[in-house]
């Protein structure tokens, strides 16, 4: 049961900290890659990157209140532009129950945020030749050969199913438009179904593959979106391509070469005392208190291998770790003279790849929709015409979020990357910090030139 709550917890509410956020990675960053110095090192001031320091003092200060009010017990956020921090602040406590403060190096369930990170092992397999887009998922999951598509339910509310037009594409488990479910709610019968197999809660990818494989499509192959189980199955196929278990490709091929010293699918003894608490806010008094059930189950406590090592959602990670991999991404591929993808794999995952007849259908989150000028690219959000969107980054940022309330965007327009770190379950409490964060960091950019 405590494997099942891992990984449903792991996606509750994607944390859809996400207000119309990135598409069409091809825009050009204002400062080349090649010619940086070691990233993220401390910038000589907010000034010498565009920024106005009074006017950036009021995404502290807000940042700062969510913490006053018993909104969050605690939170880092990262801000860089051209490869320097203009800003890394922590605020309130790492655990209530303890005191102990928020520290930089605080180790976070990042869930959701896993997704980005699983879409890049991907792509490293892409660039070698294994896999292409519009290959048949069934190429390498023969299992799904026999997946039927649920049409409806009749007169008793038994699911109507039909056979399969074609086989989902790599191009539709990469943008959630397979047709797969997720278990997450069960108010669709696809998503009870997921649920009542436990599919999250499998031992081992290849079990979760099986499972999945008697479940019915929610969808024809490509015809709508839905967030989905799809970025575990990526997991799988990475397993399968690479021969090496997802975690141990991750680590070989991604977190030793960015010096993501912290990101893993567990956090070792040795480190278990930086991992923040998670929090929820008790339903009769509104007041925050530590996560210990999740969907009637015990808590998991991250602390040991798991039975499944999940790609849609089961990393835990720093602020630092996820800024690096944040700032590879905005590089096109490269960080600190290590490149792990070119420049036009990332733009690939940075395109929308959503069909135009199903952008109308919501992305998954409660307050934005699919549109011309918001998509989705491979395994990341990407906003083609920010204007358009109603939000004031850059075209062609992207982002994601996690269950526990964490964050981020890549603004290649702006040469920008922001990450936010918070544990609590079930949202915010109030205003989307994502959208406060994004609204707080533009109005103080008044040279973006610069």
């Amino acid at each position: 049961m405590i494997a099942h709550t891992r990984f449903a917890v792991a996606l509750t509410a994607v944390s859809l900290a996400l207000a119309p956020m990135s598409a069409g990675y091809a825009q050009t960053a204002k400062k080349a890659a090649a010619s940086r110095p070691m990233a993220l090192s401390p910038a000589a001031s907010p000034e010498s990157l565009g920024f106005d320091s009074a006017r950036l003092a009021r995404l502290d200060a807000y940042m700062a209140g969510t913490v006053a009010n018993g909104r969050v017990a605690g939170m880092t956020t990262l801000l860089a532009r051209h490869g320097k921090v203009v800003s890394f602040k922590t605020y309130g406590k790492a655990s209530l129950e303890t005191g102990a403060p928020m520290t930089k190096d605080a180790i976070f369930r990042i869930y959701s945020m896993s997704k980005p990170i699983t879409g890049v092992a991907m792509m490293l397999l892409f660039e070698e030749g294994k896999w292409r887009l519009d290959d048949p998922v069934t190429r390498y999951i023969p299992e799904f050969k026999t997946l039927r598509v649920m049409k409806g339910t009749d007169s008793v509310g038994a699911p109507i199913l039909e056979d399969m037009k074609r086989p989902p594409t790599m191009r539709e488990i990469m943008s959630h438009t397979a047709g797969f479910g997720y278990g997450l709610q069960d108010e669709h019968p696809v998503d009870k179904m997921y649920r009542e197999k436990r599919v999250l809660g499998s031992n081992g990818l290849k079990e979760m593959i099986d499972r999945t494989a008697t479940i019915p499509l929610v969808y024809q192959p490509g015809t709508s979106w839905r967030y989905s189980s799809s970025v575990d199955i990526q997991g799988y196929i990475v397993e399968k391509l690479s021969g090496q278990t997802l975690g141990a490709f991750m680590e070989s091929r991604i977190f030793k070469p960015l010096k993501m010293t912290d990101t893993a699918f567990f956090v070792p003894a040795g480190k278990a005392s930086r991992l923040a608490e998670v929090y929820a806010a008790n339903r009769e008094t509104g007041k925050i208190e530590a996560a210990r059930k999740v969907f009637g189950n015990d808590m998991p406590t991250y602390l040991t291998q798991p039975a499944m090592e999940s790609g849609g959602g089961g990393l835990v990670g720093t602020t630092m770790d996820y800024a690096r991999f944040s700032q590879m991404i905005l590089n096109k591929g490269e960080l600190d003279g290590v490149r792990l993808l070119a420049p036009s794999s990332v733009e690939l995952m940075g395109t929308n790849v959503i069909p135009k007849d199903v952008l109308v259908n919501s992305n998954g989150t409660s307050g934005s929709r699919f549109n011309e000028a918001v998509g989705f690219g491979l395994d990341f959000m990407v906003v083609s015409d920010a204007r358009a969107a109603g939000t004031n980054q850059g075209d062609g940022s992207l982002s994601w979020g996690g269950a526990a309330g964490t964050w981020f965007w890549v603004d290649p327009t702006n040469d920008l990357i922001f990450v936010g770190m918070i544990q609590r379950m079930g949202g915010s409490g109030g205003d989307d910090l994502g959208g406060m964060a994004r609204a707080l960091t533009y109005q103080a950019l008044i040279h973006p030139e610069k």
